[in-house]
């Protein structure tokens, strides 16, 4: 068993960016260097802007150097959702976001000669049960009717039958991480400058944002963009509609006559994905995610161990592989199942957030570097600029689902205070993660070390003794 990301392990090594030395001063500082912040700041600098990026640990290392590396416009049974709730205006919005991104890494990557190991493949959405079907059909009929190549279909190169499943053609995948270090190496070569380790403590905004980084430095910059996942703050308007969750990964080589071609999900049996990446040699890397959950909420060796099983009962090759890979990645997700990028809040000029991807970051990140990019060079805005409005009105339907979880964070709270053992961040409980061994915040999803120390945000101070 190895517990690590392969995307972490066989990326090219990357030197270390220190932090800064001194009080710093740009046009735009960028807080966080996953996807999301990464290509916000690219393009700023392709744009001409002096951009500072600066992260608390290593870039493309968090969430994005976790995920399963999908570069895919079908994100599980959402346009169905949308259309209805939102109009069809909004499902084709939405699907173009989506596939301009998926664009734009294309280009890149061909513009630059990047290899990050990209593949052109279909990807599904699929049910075991045919009491699914239905709901796959509809999804099939208004992802077509949102601009995308979808179509309902009962045959795929799974190694078991599906009831239905919404087949998306000209889909993608990737290895993220290859991909952010060229793009974080092109933002350098045109002036750009990421300081790792870097960890930002404190925001004020104004005509001139001031950041206060953990030790004491000071950066300053006209405007500000919080690309950390849960955002480093967060308007209570905002905060009351986001939630988190983690999800599991096992990765394990196989065959390549073992591998599907395609990319895979189901939101059967607590969530299960799969795909492959390439190994050489005949060989394929199978990953499989799954075993959606709230951070703290306990029992992840149980979970690690059902997702396994899967694996070797489903797919042939798995069981006999002679290493497992093991990680996890921790998404923000939305009341509305949209994302939020833009303004933090109606009173705020300078400041700028983007989160809430819902498990759908690689594509949601680049197009939140384009829309940000837009708004902070006075450039036409994409068409969905008003669709990821973090100021948007939540639908009402929506409006219970916010009070019910409100009310879970508020019982968390009076819990944290009980116990004793509370996040930094606003004081809820904390559960430990045995697989990990960490501490973590059912509540906003903060992060701590074993011994306290602070590995995923919006915590910015560590535990206390």
């Amino acid at each position: 068993m190895r517990e690590s990301s392969y995307w972490m392990e066989s990326a090219p090594p990357a030197d270390v960016l220190p932090p800064p030395e001194g009080d710093l001063s740009a046009d735009v500082v960028v807080v966080g260097a996953g996807i999301a912040g990464l290509w916000t700041a690219h393009e700023l600098t392709r744009a001409g802007r002096e951009v500072v990026v600066l992260e608390g640990g290593r870039m493309a290392a968090g969430v994005t150097g976790h995920t399963t590396g999908k570069l895919t416009s079908l994100h599980g049974l959402c346009y169905e959702r949308l259309r209805e709730r939102q109009g069809a205006e909004a499902s084709a919005l939405y699907a173009e976001a989506q596939e301009d991104a998926l664009r734009q890494v294309l280009r890149f990557c061909g513009e630059l000669g990047v290899d990050a190991e990209i593949e052109r493949r279909p990807a599904y959405t699929y049910t075991l049960d045919e009491a699914g079907a239905g709901a796959i059909r509809a999804e099939a009929a208004a992802a077509a009717a949102a601009g995308l190549k979808a179509t309902a279909v009962t045959a795929t190169d799974l190694p078991y039958p599906v009831s239905a499943a919404v087949r998306v053609d000209d889909q993608a995948q990737f290895h993220p991480r290859r991909f952010l270090l060229a793009a974080a190496a092109d933002l350098i070569a045109l002036g750009g400058r990421i300081h790792e380790g870097t960890r930002v403590t404190d925001l004020r905004d104004g005509a001139e944002c001031r950041l206060t980084l953990d030790g004491g430095g000071t950066v300053h910059a006209r405007d500000v963009v919080l690309a950390t996942h849960f955002p480093l703050r967060c308007h209570t308007t905002l905060l009351m509609r986001l939630s988190v969750r983690r999800e599991l990964v096992v990765a394990a080589p196989v065959e390549e006559r073992h591998a599907p071609h395609g990319m895979y999900l189901t939101l059967e049996q607590n969530t299960r994905s799969v795909r492959s990446a390439p190994l050489g040699e005949g060989r394929r890397l199978l990953i499989v995610a799954g075993e959606s959950f709230t951070p703290g909420s306990g029992g992840v060796r149980e979970r690690y161990a059902r997702l396994e099983a899967w694996a070797r009962e489903r797919l042939p090759g798995f069981a006999d592989a002679p290493t497992v890979h093991r990680w996890a990645a921790q998404d923000v997700h939305t009341a509305d199942g949209l994302p939020c990028v833009g303004h933090e809040h109606p009173d705020t000029q300078h400041v700028y957030l983007a989160t809430g991807f819902g498990g759908w970051g690689l594509t949601n990140g680049v197009a939140a570097g384009g829309l940000l990019t837009a708004h902070l060079t006075g450039a036409p805005r994409p068409a969905w600029t008003e669709l990821f409005d973090p100021r948007r009105r939540l639908p009402a339907r929506e409006l219970p689902g916010v009070v019910r979880r409100q009310t879970t964070v508020a019982r968390h709270f009076v819990t944290g205070l009980r116990t004793g053992r509370r996040c930094t961040h606003m004081g809820c409980e904390l559960g430990f993660n045995e697989a990990e061994q960490t501490w973590e915040c059912p509540c906003h999803g903060s992060r701590f070390a074993s011994d306290g120390t602070v590995l995923q945000g919006p915590a910015t101070s560590p535990l206390e003794d």
